[in-house]
């Protein structure tokens, strides 16, 4: 991907685009995908960059949910197994099983929650991971010698599917444009045009770089913003009543010795209700997630010390050696745009289905869901989309498409093995030249040759893009990746011809927003204290 070349690609489109995505998160860049793929004419604009929302910021897991499973939501459970299957197929380079282990310390536990893995079990059907069973307490211990050990029983044994979230919005974003879609970032949709009946029949886009503005006449137009629903639909219609409920997750990432085998831990019931995970990946434990209602959203949520707390007191009920803040490598939140419903409670309790809006003006909005069925819904919205446009009718492909970076055996490509197909052409960069094989940091695997491949074929634009997305080292230890923000920088300067003033800026833009990913002591700086 390149940004200059979609610039002149979406402005020199001639007549009405088929179909215009604003949000370049997993729903609207899934939309792209299966609206190109169909043959529509299908452009994509997002205000910042391509995850930098809801979609970088998940639990890593592509799961049917066994929350949903006890909330006795089977239809979802049903689709989002399946969904974990075809994504599974389709891009085998970045979701793999993973074995999760659900210590029991009652007696009940193991045949209760037994019963509910073999009902899991049965629900995905062929699209299955593997079998559950029942683990005695040495079994536990073996897979997981960190955990716990008084008062333990045994456990039940799940298997479910994990992933790179922002890994994977890159390369379904490369997707959508080698299907014919056109995809830009740091475009921010500041207005929607409408005919003599009132219909949408246009956007205004505002390039942030460039600071021009153009209006695109558009068939359809498609608001897939997430959090940001609600704003898009104002700009339509200013009375345009709530239809977001957000809610605010956070995790918390530890050292790897905290969880050192290859299966991850799950409470089912936390003591107020939620499920929290302790997950391997990329080398190091994530532990999460929390649920707290929010009233305002923005494109950099800050994690709550109550949020904090919260996830240590848990984690310390299970692992022998309690985490303290001071092994908090980083910390970070991410908001959930979930749809409102008036018998709802809290938000944990809102349904992660998702709902499709269309507006009087015909502005149709997609919101809910999960990272798991984004390819369903965005089945579903392109089909209602051609519906709305008066398109001639055309199938979905997208459950056979295989996703960008598409690789059977990625494992042997090691630290890049993420990047799929795309590894070896990194390793090339690497080969060619020696000061591109240097890591930027010790603690963690990124490369010189990682922040030039995103500048030059990821389309990142700022230092923050490449160490929070491109490659995840903000989200594993923000104090490396702040240590690495010059080098990237400079790397990042070479490539994309900006000046030494560009490079300052930069180091001194992301730096502010990594405060936000350390841990500081209790009530200063970096952290909203508990509401």
């Amino acid at each position: 991907m390149n940004r200059d070349a979609s610039v002149k690609r979406l402005l020199a489109h001639r007549g009405p685009w088929d179909m215009a995505v604003i949000g370049g998160g997993a729903t609207g860049v899934g939309i792209a995908v299966d609206g190109a793929s169909r043959g529509y004419s299908v452009c994509l604009l997002e205000q910042s960059d391509f995850g930098k929302g809801t979609s970088s910021r998940a639990t890593k897991l592509v799961h049917g949910g066994v929350r949903y499973l006890q909330q006795g939501n089977i239809s979802l459970v049903m689709e989002a197994l399946k969904e974990r299957g075809i994504l599974r197929q389709n891009a085998p380079h970045l979701v793999h099983d993973l074995a999760f282990v659900v210590p029991n310390y009652s007696w009940w536990e193991a045949p209760f929650y037994g019963i509910g893995m073999k009902v899991y079990d049965m629900l995905a059907g062929r699209y299955g991971f593997g079998k559950s069973r029942l683990l005695s307490r040495e079994e536990v211990l073996e897979r997981i010698p960190t955990l716990e050990q008084d008062g333990l029983r045994g456990g039940v044994l799940y298997y479910d599917g994990q992933f790179d979230d922002s890994r994977l919005l890159i390369d379904l974003a490369q997707t959508a444009e080698q299907q014919g879609a056109v995809l830009l970032n740091y475009a921010r949709v500041v207005g929607l045009t409408h005919d003599a009946d009132g219909f949408v029949d246009g956007l205004v886009v505002r390039d942030l770089e460039s600071g021009r503005e153009h209006t695109l006449p558009v068939r359809c137009v498609i608001n897939a913003t997430g959090p940001f629903s609600d704003a898009v639909r104002r700009i339509d219609d200013p009375a345009a009543a709530p239809m977001i409920a957000p809610s605010q997750g956070v995790h918390i990432v530890l050292d790897r010795p905290f969880l050192p085998g290859d299966s991850a831990i799950m409470v089912p019931r936390t003591s107020d209700g939620r499920v929290m995970f302790a997950i391997p990946w990329h080398e190091h434990v994530l532990v999460g997630t929390t649920d707290t209602p929010i009233k305002d959203v923005s494109l950099e949520p800050v994690a709550m010390e109550e949020e904090i707390d919260f996830i240590l007191e848990t984690a310390s009920q299970y692992l022998a050696r309690p985490p303290t803040r001071d092994d908090i490598l980083s910390v970070f939140a991410g908001i959930r745009p979930l749809v409102k419903a008036s018998a709802a409670s809290n938000t944990a309790a809102l349904s992660r289905e998702h709902t499709i809006h269309v507006a009087r003006s015909g502005l149709l909005t997609i919101a809910g869901g999960k990272w798991t069925t984004y390819r369903k819904m965005a089945e579903d919205c392109v089909d209602h989309a051609a519906t709305l446009a008066k398109l001639d009718e055309r199938p979905c492909v997208t459950r056979g498409l295989n996703i960008h970076g598409y690789h059977r055996h990625a494992e042997q490509f090691g630290d890049l093995s993420y990047y799929g197909s795309d590894a070896e052409a990194i390793r090339e960069l690497m080969e060619a030249d020696a000061a591109l094989a240097r890591r930027l940091h010790d603690e963690l695997p990124v490369y010189a040759a990682q922040v030039v491949w995103a500048a030059r074929r990821e389309m990142a634009r700022t230092v923050d893009d490449v160490l929070a997305r491109r490659t995840r080292a903000l989200l594993l230890n923000a104090a490396a990746a702040i240590a690495m923000a010059p080098a990237a920088a400079k790397l990042m300067a070479a490539e994309l011809g900006r000046d030494k003033q560009w490079e300052r800026d930069q180091v001194a833009e992301f730096t502010a927003i990594a405060q936000n990913y350390l841990i500081h002591p209790a009530g200063s700086a970096g952290l909203v204290p508990g509401r």
